[in-house]
């Protein structure tokens, strides 16, 4: 459900710069809506709307959403007010290598590292297990980082915008089931067994 949320602004942002561009004329106001610059002004906006209303409900925001936030605004205000497109690109580059500086910092700040707060509720692993995974994760947002300014600045508008949509969702998916399950199935078998009395009589 989280996950869903947070990327509510996302499909709004690629659904409203998949629109022609059009004049919407709201109580005497006109504004245009469709293509990339309206799409960078719903963003702004959903993002806003979503996260403080989360922040309202929640009394607070995890270190993640609350950088999400704050690239979001950062990179689209002046996307908006100089309509100029870079200013936008870099927002995905940013924003995944601040991830990575926040999992880097976690293992030496804090009494768990960032990927055990994410899913240590789940799984119970030793700290090392945890660390190493960590690192794995650091990796990962640097180099899916690296990938994100590649796509901005080398190929189409519109491929850009549907791998900057799509392809980091598909691309985090797969590290999740590719990266990180095999790490943690053998403590996931564990607890399951442990979970399960009757497995553990069958196999005497």
């Amino acid at each position: 459900m989280k996950q869903f949320i947070d990327y509510i602004p996302l499909l709004v942002f690629f659904s409203v710069w998949s629109l022609d561009e059009r004049i919407v004329s709201i109580a005497g106001y006109q504004h245009s809506v469709g293509g990339i610059f309206s799409a960078a002004e719903f963003l702004l906006a959903t993002s806003i709307l979503v996260y403080g209303t989360l922040f309202i409900v929640q009394k607070k925001l995890d270190k993640f959403q609350w950088i999400t936030l704050i690239v979001v605004i950062l990179f689209c205000i002046p996307t908006i007010i100089f309509r100029n497109v870079a200013f936008l690109k870099w927002k995905a580059p940013i924003a995944n290598w601040l991830f990575a500086s926040v999992f880097y910092a976690s293992m030496y700040f804090g009494e768990k590292p960032a990927i055990e707060h994410m899913m240590g509720h789940a799984v119970n692993a030793p700290r090392e297990v945890w660390l190493r995974l960590n690192k794995i994760w650091i990796v990962f947002f640097i180099v899916l980082g690296v990938i994100n300014l590649t796509v901005a600045f080398t190929l189409s508008e519109a491929l850009w915008i549907q791998f900057k949509v799509f392809g980091n969702l598909i691309l985090t998916f797969a590290f999740v089931l590719g990266g990180t399950m095999p790490v943690l199935a053998k403590y996931i078998e564990l607890e399951e067994k442990d979970a399960n009395p009757s497995s553990r009589e069958k196999s005497h």
